[in-house]
């Protein structure tokens, strides 16, 4: 397997989000960020300018719901104009028609919002190995390195919660610690558990251990939070 450097555009509207993603890449060994993309138009420019500048975009992290129109079309512009990166889409939609759609237009991985760092490391690690696997030297292929190199992406990973914690309530619980952040000036608005429970309705030691878990996986960075009375921990969204 060849080592791979991967040039990745994040198309993402939610600024947040969109940093966040950013980070994520440049925290992945063999992958760059070349920028984000609030828009398919945005989008379309800069793979449009990096192509021209002779460094092409390797791999799109798209989401599907755009100001400007599905993420989708923007696979469907993109083929027509003989672009091939490939896409890994970074989305909430969760209906069964839409991932078929993806699938049929060659979506390579279907990440779903919320989720972890290490989630998302794993994503990119398996479409790494993937893209490894094929060397593009112009070397023909046999069937068995064909068959490995789509059960790479095929094969499932596991990103099981620990027992006990449902993706309800993680949902939950990283969109309170993130909407603090964009609420925040410059998006560095941290919560304690106590308010993360307030929000969520869920008890501080609930929404402690979603908290803990969140850092753990690299999603969170803790802070102390000085006061009146003993310090606490605060929850921010690492961008």
């Amino acid at each position: 397997m060849s080592a791979v450097s991967v040039r990745v555009l994040v198309v993402e509207d939610e600024p947040i989000a969109a940093e966040t993603h950013v980070s994520y890449v440049g925290r992945v060994p063999g992958f760059t960020a070349v920028g984000s993309a609030a828009s398919l138009g945005e989008a379309v420019r800069v793979l449009e300018a990096e192509q021209a500048a002779g460094r092409p975009v390797d791999l799109l992290l798209l989401d599907l719901h755009l100001p400007d129109g599905h993420g989708l079309a923007l696979l469907t512009r993109l083929r027509a104009t003989g672009h091939w990166c490939d896409v890994i889409a970074v989305t909430s939609a969760r209906d069964a028609d839409v991932v078929r759609r993806a699938v049929a237009q060659g979506v390579a991985l279907y990440l779903l919002k919320p989720f972890t760092f290490a989630t998302f490391r794993s994503k990119l690690q398996r479409y790494a190995e993937y893209r490894g696997s094929l060397v593009t030297d112009g070397t023909e292929v046999v069937q068995d390195e064909i068959d490995r190199a789509f059960g790479t992406l095929r094969s499932p990973v596991s990103d099981a919660l620990p027992k006990g914690m449902s993706p309800e309530t993680l949902s939950r619980v990283t969109a309170a610690v993130r909407e603090a952040a964009g609420a925040a000036a410059g998006g560095a608005g941290g919560l304690s558990a106590s308010e993360v429970a307030a929000v969520t309705g869920a008890s501080r030691v609930t929404a402690r251990r979603y908290l803990e878990h969140l850092a753990e996986s690299g999603a969170l960075e803790r802070r102390p939070r000085y006061g009146a009375g003993r310090p606490e921990l605060e929850y921010r969204w690492r961008s």
